[in-house]
């Protein structure tokens, strides 16, 4: 981490504390990450994106300290799409933008590129698949056990159940084998206290709590399952205790996934790893998403 350098931002009305490595003439790439994270789980790729001449910038999620609770009170996805799409204007990126997105992150980089894709060039998500191709196995068994903790965080028990040893927990049953000891310490700095855990919890309680949406992001919340506009390449740890590769991408077969990616698109289930294959792999995850980005330059 010795090329990151952190700053804060003010975007869409909340002050992002932020991750960077790059020159800051170079093409931006957004980096968005999910829960249970913060931006420092980048670290691997914000360096090698900087070697390849980007603008590498890695947000704190709304309401992940250091960034700012948001004054709207919005976590619904539509929220995060006008984030990286403020974050964007604020960074002074133009057409040759890319984004990439883990888990809420990746939901975020579905809705951005539908919803702006004149912003960017490519993208690349990771861990969650399109919406409807997720939509149409999250109600399979195997997997509504794996999603046990959306259901709890619907209740007013979650916040006391979430706690560092069950954020050590889901890490541990995501992606097994890898040692998330440091990782866990910084998500909880991140959800120190009550208000950034109840941010953090409230992106799950809007999935299916309408009356948290408020309205001023209705057309970025219909992005999220409106066609990508620009290719995408999905990556997917074929061992993901989260969202299990059994559930969409039966045998290994990623066809339904690519039936809901725009032409041009690539999905790719990574061996022998988890959810956060980012960090487990992270050379063989930053050199597929590298030459992804390289492909399309020219």
């Amino acid at each position: 981490m010795d090329d990151v350098r952190a700053g804060t931002v003010t975007a869409n009305g909340v002050e992002f504390g932020y991750l960077e490595a790059g020159p800051d003439g170079g093409p931006l790439a957004l980096c968005l990450h999910g829960f249970p994270d913060s931006a420092r789980t980048w670290r691997h790729l914000l360096p090698e994106l900087a070697d390849a001449g980007y603008h590498a910038v890695a947000p704190f999620m709304r309401g992940y300290a250091p960034t700012a609770v948001p004054d709207d009170g919005a976590y619904q996805t539509g929220a995060l799409v006008a984030d990286a799409v403020a974050l964007h204007e604020a960074f002074g990126g133009g057409s040759d933008a890319v984004l990439v997105g883990h888990d809420w992150g990746a939901f975020a980089t579905y809705g951005a590129v539908a919803h702006a894709p004149e912003r960017w060039r490519r993208a690349v998500t990771l861990a969650v698949p399109p919406m409807a191709s997720m939509m149409s196995s999250f109600f399979q068994y195997e997997q509504l056990k794996r999603s046990f903790y959306i259901f709890l965080f619907q209740t007013p028990l979650a916040e006391a159940a979430v706690n560092g040893a069950f954020v050590a927990g889901l890490w541990r049953d995501w992606s097994p084998g890898y040692d998330a000891t440091d990782d866990v310490a910084h998500v909880m700095d991140c959800l120190a206290e009550p208000a950034n855990l109840a941010a953090a919890l409230g992106y799950y309680r809007a999935m299916f709590d309408p009356s948290r949406h408020v309205d001023r992001y209705a057309a970025q919340q219909e992005a999220v399952s409106a066609p990508a506009g620009r290719p995408l390449l999905y990556l997917h740890g074929a061992d993901d205790g989260c969202l299990g590769a059994d559930a969409f991408a039966p045998g290994g077969d990623v066809s339904a996934v690519l039936a809901h990616l725009p032409p041009g698109s690539r999905a790719e289930l990574v061996p022998g790893t988890g959810h956060f294959l980012h960090l487990e792999r992270p050379a063989e995850v930053n050199r597929l998403i590298l030459d992804w980005l390289a492909a399309a330059q020219g």
